[in-house]
């Protein structure tokens, strides 16, 4: 190292270099306060809070310069419409998630063969007629007890410069709903407590709740893990957005009866693509496929017969 590198060199604790590393900031650039220019962690909030102030101002120049330089309708015939206010809303959510988080997707397929022979045959006791239950329940049931044994899952990050997690003791399922003003996403409230029966009933009526903006807004906010899925109208993988402050969301597409190779031969199954998305500062590559493996065992066969309705 030449003796210019030595005196870039700041004076600073080894807890103070280590507060500078958690946030990503070179504490050489880093002005000290203390005897020598020592360098304390008061200097690195101050240095990262004037960072800030900037890549605020540059934003804002940024989106000066964005601006087009022509009209659209220059070009043909236009029509100009406010954005759906829930739009509007949840937009600065999924910004914020999406530039915040740094998210990792990792893809699967479960298998649901016996899940779907075995709700397709469920009948109403006092009836005779088939029952109406539609696999989230099922999945909302499973990723409920995967939350039990993976509890990073269901957890939320603290400001960064407090370095903590809080480990929710509840199991409240969030679930995106599709409605004509946008997507909201209402909570399934203490869903390990409950039947697949009553988690269909409870979907049906805060999905008609939300479409009818109807919801509390108390019941958007306070979940484990959200669960978006596309089954209903198509396509298999995708990347879903987490939904802060929760760590992870969990994307299915649509099911597909496919060639298999299990117990020695080729078997048509029903598969169901899983996008786990989730924040890798606290969840590394192994444990979100740990997680998969369990998610998928959970809706597999013996556990399918477990959850009474």
């Amino acid at each position: 190292m030449s003796k210019k590198d030595l005196l870039k060199i700041v004076l600073a604790s080894p807890k103070a270099r280590k507060f500078a590393r958690e946030l990503g900031v070179d504490i050489n650039k880093v002005q000290g306060t203390e005897r020598d220019g020592r360098v304390i962690e008061k200097d690195i909030k101050l240095f990262v809070s004037n960072k800030s102030g900037q890549n605020k101002r540059v934003h804002i120049n940024k989106n000066e310069e964005n601006k087009l330089e022509y009209a659209h309708s220059e070009f043909g015939e236009i029509e100009i419409k406010d954005i759906p206010r829930v739009k509007k809303i949840s937009s600065k959510y999924l910004v914020n998630s999406w530039t915040q988080i740094p998210h990792v997707t990792n893809h699967d397929e479960a298998d649901i063969t016996e899940m779907e022979e075995f709700r397709n045959s469920l009948t109403d006791i006092y009836t005779g007629e088939r029952k109406k239950i539609t696999p989230l329940a099922f999945i909302v049931k499973a990723l409920s007890a995967s939350l039990k044994k993976y509890p990073s899952f269901n957890s939320s990050i603290d400001e960064i410069d407090n370095g903590k997690m809080t480990f929710k003791k509840y199991y409240h399922i969030g679930i995106a709903v599709d409605t004509p003003h946008g997507l909201m996403v209402p909570k399934l409230r203490n869903a390990e407590n409950k039947n697949i029966s009553l988690i269909a009933d409870e979907l049906k009526k805060i999905s008609e709740e939300c479409r009818n903006l109807k919801i509390d807004k108390k019941e958007l906010f306070g979940g484990s893990m959200t669960i978006t899925s596309l089954g209903g109208i198509g396509g298999s993988f995708f990347t879903p957005i987490i939904n802060y402050p929760e760590v992870a969301i969990l994307g299915i597409g649509k099911s597909q009866k496919k060639q298999i190779y299990l117990n020695g031969r080729f078997q048509i199954r029903t598969m169901l693509p899983l996008s786990l998305s989730y924040d890798h500062r606290i969840i590394d590559g192994a444990e979100a496929a740990r997680f998969n493996n369990e998610l998928k065992e959970n809706l597999g066969k013996n556990f399918a017969y477990k959850l009474a309705v």
